[in-house]
């Protein structure tokens, strides 16, 4: 891996992330992908490793990262086990929408208890996934909240029994 990332680096020294032509996303290159890898491993990790195993200086990784950062490509955070801090009710809602389904999806991102909200093409119009205290929790959020949203046709929910399965490790394909 390293060979490829000192030859990306010769090829385009100064510009990391260049805006694509097609509507301003940023295109990585072989040694951006390689931080972001480096970080999803273990997001403490300090500059000056990251930067021993990409061919960078510890100066020029901590610039890369603010440069990532500030154009949004990731964030670095810490993610916690819903359980050990005092939510102890988490589900998936199923939400199928009249009208806009954007305002509905706005209305679902400014609620302090939706941690993911998805537009579909399926059965659900949207996908919300609501982390709650206990279950009268999360009865006023579907019942009260997200059911009186003008548009909603109706909900469907799916509540966790056991969380098998959370990480943020897709890569950077």
């Amino acid at each position: 891996m390293h060979s490829e990332v000192v030859a990306s680096r010769s090829a385009d020294q100064r510009d990391s992330t260049r805006e694509s032509r097609n509507g301003g996303t940023p295109q990585l290159d072989a040694v951006s992908l390689a931080i972001i890898q480096q970080l999803q491993e273990d997001g403490r990790r300090p500059y000056a490793a990251i930067g021993k195993a990409v061919g960078l200086s510890e100066a020029a990784v901590r610039q890369r990262v603010q440069k990532l950062l500030d154009q949004g490509v990731m964030q670095i955070v810490a993610v916690t086990d819903p359980l050990t801090v005092g939510f102890r009710r988490q589900a998936m809602v199923g939400i199928n929408v009249e009208g806009d389904v954007e305002s509905i999806a706005d209305a679902l991102t400014d609620m302090s208890e939706v941690e993911y909200v998805v537009m579909t093409a399926g059965s659900f119009d949207i996908l919300a996934e609501i982390v709650c205290e206990d279950d009268d929790h999360l009865l006023d959020v579907i019942n009260k909240r997200i059911r009186a949203l003008p548009g909603v046709r109706s909900t469907e929910s799916f509540v966790y029994l056991k969380l098998k399965k959370q990480t943020y490790m897709w890569g950077t394909r």
